[in-house]
């Protein structure tokens, strides 16, 4: 099933008074089909109901920064649709300000704190390497929080 598909389905599944959202997104988490398949599991058991992105790829891609209230179809590793998120928070903070609750959120390894450091700080490095940025203690992290609204 493709994304625009899935997101019909979603549509279709509305009370028909219901308020349709016009527009969504369509992406996986992580930067691999292996913590896309690992990260999408996580949101589909309830567990991951936040995630972190760098700042700066905002600018170098051109993209806008998310808001709340925007949709997602959530990709799996092999590109297949996994869930439909609603955006409900958004907040951009320096990454060594990042606290408990976000990492808590995010429903990774143990959920702590010093786990997401750990392994945030991997990920924002792959990413800052491939924009040509240093990674740093103070680069501004998107924190987003979210809510699954449908699922197969």
């Amino acid at each position: 099933m493709t994304g625009e598909e899935f997101w019909q389905a979603y549509l279709d599944s509305l009370d028909e008074d219901a308020e349709k959202p016009e527009a969504y997104a369509e992406w996986a988490f992580g930067d691999s089909p292996e913590m896309a398949d690992e990260l999408g599991k996580l949101v589909l058991d309830g567990v991951k109901t936040g995630t972190a992105s760098l700042a700066w790829e905002y600018n170098v891609d051109g993209e806008p920064l998310p808001r709340a209230g925007e949709h997602s179809v959530v990709l799996d590793g092999a590109g297949e649709p996994m869930c439909i998120i609603e955006t409900t928070r958004v907040y951009i903070e320096p990454y060594n300000l990042v606290d408990e609750e976000q990492a808590y959120a995010e429903g990774e390894g143990d959920r702590s704190l010093a786990y997401w450091r750990d392994a945030h700080w991997n990920y924002f490095s792959r990413r800052c390497e491939v924009i040509g940025r240093e990674p740093s203690e103070h680069m501004p992290v998107v924190c987003e929080r979210f809510r699954v609204v449908y699922k197969k």
